[in-house]
């Protein structure tokens, strides 16, 4: 019969992992789309595909994309979708340790149950470990469910849009609503939300890294060339789901959607996995020495017991319990609630984390890279002046200035809106007066942009508008004093000079120039950028924000080394930096980055904190020597210049408003773009991180003095120092206490450095910790042995009759039950602080509250009928003198060990 039991558990159990891959299998066959023909799509006319898609240049309307989102499926990637809760529940109750403690549960199930006499049999052990499993499983079970509905919550936060036409109307959609058959509009800084087949283009360049690995940007076009025999991805007229668009713009007909895309493909073939930290392999390393350490003791425990003993039958189920005792069964529920609530905290704080596992790192940054505009400014940029040459007002200025930022179809900046605003404010705009003819689109190689415009008598400008030293290159006169004249080199030195001395006062500048009826072959191009006629230039204030100063101190005093990563000139930047506390800081250029070797730029990275006219690619550069030199490394920034220096970074940080290339690269997403929000996620993330550090020494040193204590007692001792089921009711209390540690506090000092993982660490702390437990749990044999059973009994065990030493044995077990419980206990209050617990660091009430109750439980238990069925005594009043003496003496003794071990290492968690 009992074997028929455990078949049908074992039947039952693969039963469910089969259901499980049949229904991933049906998943994954319903999801299954036939491979698209790119070679089909860059060939046929765009008219055809027209036809096939049941679309035109217009759009479709939303019925229509309901049929076709039928006809050609989601826009999701199945590796995002959510896990069955089947499979969260096995995760849940079958991790490495509760695996341990269900194959105990089954041996204690045999030897308590099956192979003893019927009057015999008893329950109650494997139920106490089913408990355990239960407990900690389910614990996991619910945050983990908590964790994906936080995730998902948070995520929904974050859209990534797209622009779609549907019926000539351009709206923004969540890039889930997409399906093939839509039109949609591409400019600088959007991320591709499905495989498309490129219409229109403008100069337009898009960054495949993540589907080639491409370092640079390719071009792509709106033709097809014959010569094209290579890869998918080298068809110039089809930009692929996952890239991003650099630079130009372009209309396009989406062709495959979600795991019809060729970015589906490679995720369905390559499995997408997070990066492995040294947080995820800390926990790894320390669960595993844990469970090998139980498996090392409980086999000496048996061993010792049975020869000393003689009944192996009792030292086997002993050994059995001291396993279970040994197992953290509550780690990955520690762990995960701690994540979860770190999380939560942390979107409160208005900091939203994209990825759970990033926590640990985002406490453990102590370099921050940022740029400066919106970070350390207000990104509320102000047109404070449309200056000639000559330094004076010009409205003609502003006039040229709004054409180029209202015509250009690209990504519109601050600057842009602030140019436009003014010229609605100041001038009499007529748009319909003039038509666009083209366009060039902004880079971050050539820093500026030009349109061409045509007015109603068919005269044609081209007006660029950009950084002043790349509009000073492409510029062979200049409007001087109401003449055009050629450029000089004097005339360049009187304006670079006016320039620097707005620069001087925070004011960021860019150039205007124009050309009249520029002549063209074909379309314009960058070579049309030439031969100009400088007219003058902006001035834009973007002021400090008030908490930027006050939030870099506090970064300072945390640890957080701050350093300004910019593409804006030295002059403002200096400006700004000294606004904000940053004064007589020296600044490095770009320029002189390139000219730097790896070695030499990592000695002026660790060296220098603000750098200046960087182009994306030094950004990159820059974080990643960094990283080489041991750093845990920050970037927040919001541009697509910043994405890949945000993917190079440790943690990379962007904000809810930033382009959809930024939020996607980043890990971390901030609701508020500002320094004092960031700080105060920092550490949250030392708080979280804090408190799983707690839980998994405080296990380890315990667990290692455990072993001392049950090894003297196993060879000294008559008897067993503690029953089997004693023993496992001791620790679910334990565990019970444990599941409050995720809301306890952290001391201010704790929160001052960044926190890493240290592996190591962990051995040094139960070598030096553990023992001081087993000290007062030997001092506790011998008053029990010699002292207090004697006077309950009136004799020695040696002197004493079968029934009376049975009385003696139970005397022992509730007086080293209850020592066990207020040691192990209380120890959480003493170590989890470098400080003196209770007065000058107490932990959360959560926290006190638990454990109090479990000490009183466990205390009051003896008393009870339940506990006398456990085998336990009530004991006498001069016991809890005694045990009050135990505990001073013990937790003095850790306190001085905690001091010793905190000078030697340097921190205590």
């Amino acid at each position: 019969m009992i074997h028929t039991n455990l078949s049908g558990m074992l039947f039952f159990m693969v039963g469910c992992f089969l259901w499980i891959q049949l229904v991933g299998k049906k998943v994954t066959t319903m999801e299954k789309k036939e491979a698209v023909n790119y070679k089909f799509f860059a060939q046929t006319s765009v008219d055809k595909l027209f036809s096939t898609f049941k679309t035109s240049l217009s759009g479709i309307n939303n019925n229509e994309a309901e049929v076709l989102r039928d006809e050609y499926g989601e826009n999701v990637i199945s590796h995002k979708k959510k896990t069955p809760f089947i499979v969260e529940v096995l995760k849940a109750y079958f991790t490495p340790f509760t695996t341990v403690l269900l194959a105990l549960a089954i041996i204690s199930f045999i030897t308590d149950y099956v192979i003893v006499p019927t009057d015999e049999r008893d329950l109650t052990g494997v139920l106490i470990i089913v408990a355990m499993v239960v407990l900690s499983g389910t614990m996991t079970l619910i945050q983990s469910v908590k964790s994906n509905n936080a995730a998902e919550k948070l995520s929904n936060m974050v859209k990534v849009t797209a622009t779609v036409l549907r019926k000539g109307e351009e709206v923004e959609l969540p890039i889930e609503e997409i399906v093939c058959g839509d039109i949609i509009k591409l400019s600088a800084g959007d991320m591709l939300p499905a495989d498309v087949r490129l219409i229109r283009t403008k100069d337009l360049f898009v960054s495949q890294a993540a589907m080639t690995g491409e370092s640079y940007p390719v071009e792509k076009k709106d033709t097809f060339s014959m010569s094209q025999k290579d890869a998918e991805t080298d068809y110039e007229n089809i930009a692929f789901m996952g890239s991003n668009v650099v630079s130009g713009s372009a209309i396009g007909l989406v062709i495959a959607v979600g795991n019809g895309t060729l970015f589906g493909q490679i995720a369905k073939d390559v499995s997408e996995k997070h990066t492995i930290t040294s947080f995820d392999v800390g926990i790894s390393k320390t669960s595993w020495l844990l469970i090998r350490f139980m498996m090392v003791m409980a086999p000496t425990v048996f061993l010792i017991n049975g020869l000393t003993k003689g009944d192996w039958l009792e030292a086997f189920l002993f050994g059995l319990s001291v396993a279970v005792g040994l197992t953290p069964e509550m780690l990955p529920m520690i762990v995960t609630t701690n994540l979860v609530k770190g999380a939560s905290t942390m979107a409160k704080k208005g900091t939203i984390i994209k990825n759970l596992n990033s926590i640990q790192n985002f406490g453990a940054i102590d370099v921050l890279c940022t740029d400066k505009t919106g970070t350390l400014t207000q990104d509320k940029i102000i047109l404070e002046y449309h200056l000639d040459v000559d330094g004076k007002e010009d409205d003609r200025v502003l006039r040229h200035a709004f054409f180029n930022s209202y015509y250009q179809t690209g990504l519109k900046n601050l600057m842009d809106k602030a140019i436009i605003e003014s010229a609605e404010e100041e001038l009499n705009m007529n748009v319909n007066a003039y038509k666009k003819v083209d366009e060039i689109p902004f880079d971050f190689q050539r820093r500026r942009m030009s349109v061409v415009i045509e007015d109603a008598f068919g005269k044609t400008q081209m007006i660029t508008k950009g950084a002043v030293e790349e509009m000073l290159e492409v510029s062979s006169y200049v409007d001087y004093r109401g003449s055009v004249v050629p450029l000089t080199e004097d005339i360049k030195s009187t304006i670079l000079k006016t320039v620097d001395e707005l620069n001087e006062d925070g004011l960021r500048v860019i150039a205007v120039a124009q050309k009249t009826n520029p002549s063209v072959v074909g379309e314009f191009s960058v070579k049309d950028e030439s031969d100009m006629v400088l007219i003058g230039y902006l001035a834009f204030l973007d002021p400090p924000k008030e908490t930027t100063k006050d939030a870099l101190k506090a970064l300072k005093e945390h640890g957080v080394g701050v350093k300004v990563l910019t593409g804006d000139n030295a002059l403002v930047t200096k400006s700004v930096c000294k606004q904000v506390g940053l004064e007589d800081e020296e600044l490095i250029t770009g320029t002189e980055i390139s000219r730097m070797n790896d070695v030499e730029l990592k000695v002026i990275a660790e060296k220098f904190n603000i750098f200046v006219k960087l182009t994306p690619s030094q950004k990159t550069r820059l974080v990643r020597v960094l990283r080489e030199a041991g750093h845990t490394v920050g970037f927040m920034g919001d541009g697509i210049n910043d994405a890949p220096a945000m993917k190079e970074a440790d943690v990379g940080i962007s904000v809810d408003t930033a382009v959809d290339i930024a939020k996607e690269s980043a890990d971390v997403i901030l609701l508020e773009k500002d320094l004092m929000v960031l700080e105060r996620g920092i550490l949250a993330g030392r708080t979280t991180f804090g408190n799983i550090m707690k839980y998994v020494k405080m296990t380890a040193s315990s667990n290692f003095g455990n072993m001392f204590s049950v090894v003297v007692a196993s060879i000294f001792l008559p008897f067993l120092p503690m029953l089997p089921l004693q023993l496992l009711f001791l620790n679910l209390i334990y565990d019970i206490s444990c599941m409050s540690i995720p809301w306890d506090n952290m001391d201010d000092e704790y929160l001052e450095e960044p926190k890493k993982w240290d592996a190591t660490r962990i051995g040094s702390f139960m070598k030096w910790l553990g023992p001081t437990s087993s000290v007062f749990d030997i001092t506790t044999y011998a008053l029990m042995y010699f002292v207090i059973c004697p006077a309950v009994v009136g004799g020695s065990y040696h002197t004493l009759g079968a029934e009376q030493q049975a009385l003696f044995i139970a005397v022992f077990h509730a007086g080293w039950f209850v020592e066990s419980l207020w040691s192990q206990t209380l120890v959480i209050h003493t170590l989890r602080t470098p400080k003196l617990p209770f007065i000058q660091s107490r932990a959360s009430f959560i926290l006190t509250t638990i454990t109090s109750i479990g000490i009183a439980i466990g205390s009051f238990l003896p008393f009870t009928a339940f506990g006398q069925d456990l085998g336990l005594m009530p004991l006498p009043g001069e016991y809890w003198g005694y045990l009050a003496l135990t505990i001073v003496a013990y937790l003095m003794l850790v306190m001085v060990i905690k001091k010793i071990y905190v000078k030697r290492f340097g921190e205590l968690l």
